[in-house]
């Protein structure tokens, strides 16, 4: 890869990194720092720090983190094999708050037995949170699969259901009260 951007900043779950090309199109995100963030797409090129270029993700990443944000509104780069982009399209429709099995996923793309396939290329999502690969579950429910571990996968779900109950309740906190007559 040429040169990249990159920041570092703190969330509730700890250092997360974001990576930018020169056009400040999102390349990929990561829980950790820039260590992390270079395993997780092999960039062995100069990565340069540039909290000004990343403000943008940082600041939509940091609004799904206070539950104001449920879709990202981010440029990407391509990035992967075309079986992966179909498998990364499929999990951006999976609704905020909302879990889809691995066979669900393939079911959806056609491929009914092919979940350990969308398996592995959910493990390769080089963007993480803003692609939603700790949406995909198992068929029984386990919360297994996500590279930054069981624990950041459970409280990135449990930020999401209590960013939709708090939303269900303001809701419904904010209709008119009925009168009886």
């Amino acid at each position: 890869m040429k040169s990249l951007t990159y920041d570092t900043f703190n969330t509730p779950l700890g250092n997360f990194s974001v990576a930018l090309d020169a056009a400040g199109t999102l390349i990929a995100t990561t829980f950790g720092d820039q260590t992390a963030l270079r395993r997780r797409i092999a960039a062995d090129g100069v990565m340069r720090r540039d909290a000004q270029a990343a403000a943008p993700v940082r600041a939509q990443i940091l609004e799904y983190f206070a539950g104001e944000r449920r879709i990202f509104a981010l440029p990407v780069a391509p990035f992967g094999t075309l079986f992966q982009n179909r498998v990364w399209s499929a999990l951006a429709d999976i609704p905020f708050g909302e879990t889809r099995s691995y066979s669900e996923i393939a079911a959806v793309l056609g491929r009914p037995g092919a979940a350990r396939a969308v398996g592995r290329a959910n493990a390769t999502n080089p963007r993480c949170l803003i692609v939603p690969c700790h949406r995909v579950i198992g068929a029984d429910g386990s919360l297994t699969g996500f590279a930054f571990g069981e624990k950041i996968k459970r409280q990135l779900l449990d930020l999401e259901r209590t960013a939709l109950n708090a939303a269900t309740a303001r809701n419904r906190g904010s209709r008119p009260s009925e009168t009886r007559r």
